[in-house]
């Protein structure tokens, strides 16, 4: 397939550390636009990028952490600007796997108007505990959605039909950090916006090779619990179209 020039990569990034050189570079071999969101970086994994000059390489720094939710929102506003109508976004952190981008892409291409759902393969090296808690967290969604949308609403590698996304984060104050895979995924399927779910890798990179993770246990998982019951009560009051929640 030649890659539309409506379609790019989107890459929102905090603190990644070593592993988004790697990220970037992966998804420049599969994909000719990359764009990364800097959500207000302090560990400087980004400065090398800036100085990148390869085609299709586009780096925005934004100047405080706002959040996966609001880097992605910031990044699809000005790729609707510059003229992409989709956007496949990835973790910057290397779970995700940029051998699938064109598969993915070319999802998306057959069919505009749909959400492109990643739907993760672990490895042996997935944490047990992580594995056991998304299970609650994806029952619910498949509750609030009557099982339309995504197979798995807590991973991210989707690609995103950009009109719909950025309406659904306009209509509600939700969805701008942790919560934002499960929200939009949520959102999305009440908009009516059809859902194709694929196989994708995800690998947990562990610390010693550069993993990093910002999930604080505590704090994220009270934001989840906000989110899963602002979500059903819109349903059972019957709110669930794209309007400000």
């Amino acid at each position: 397939m030649n890659p539309p020039d409506t379609h790019l990569v989107l890459i929102p990034a905090f603190n990644p550390g070593r592993l988004l050189a790697a990220t970037v570079n992966g998804a420049l071999k599969a994909w000719p636009n990359v764009w990364v969101v800097v959500d207000g970086s302090t560990d400087a994994s980004h400065e090398a990028l800036l100085a990148d000059s390869r085609p299709g390489l586009k780096v925005v720094v934004l100047s405080r952490n706002g959040g996966k939710g609001s880097a992605v929102l910031a990044g699809a506003e000005l790729a609707r600007s510059s003229g992409f109508t989709h956007a496949l976004v990835m973790d910057a952190d290397g779970q995700h796997p940029a051998a699938r981008i064109a598969d993915f892409m070319a999802a998306s291409v057959l069919k505009p108007t749909a959400l492109i759902c990643g739907r993760p393969v672990f490895g042996p090296e997935a944490p047990r505990a992580r594995l056991y808690g998304r299970k609650l967290s994806v029952g619910l969604v498949h509750f609030e959605t009557s099982g339309r949308g995504a197979a798995d609403p807590l991973f991210g590698f989707r690609v995103y039909p950009l009109a719909p996304l950025v309406a659904v984060l306009k209509a509600t104050h939700g969805g701008r950090r942790y919560d934002f895979d499960p929200e939009v995924a949520v959102r999305l399927a009440w908009a009516g916006t059809p859902a194709i779910n694929l196989d994708a890798e995800c690998v947990y990179v562990p610390r010693d090779s550069g993993g990093v993770s910002h999930f604080h246990y505590l704090r994220d998982n009270l934001t989840m619990i906000a989110m899963h019951v602002r979500l059903i009560v819109a349903m059972l009051s019957g709110q669930t179209g794209a309007s400000p929640s």
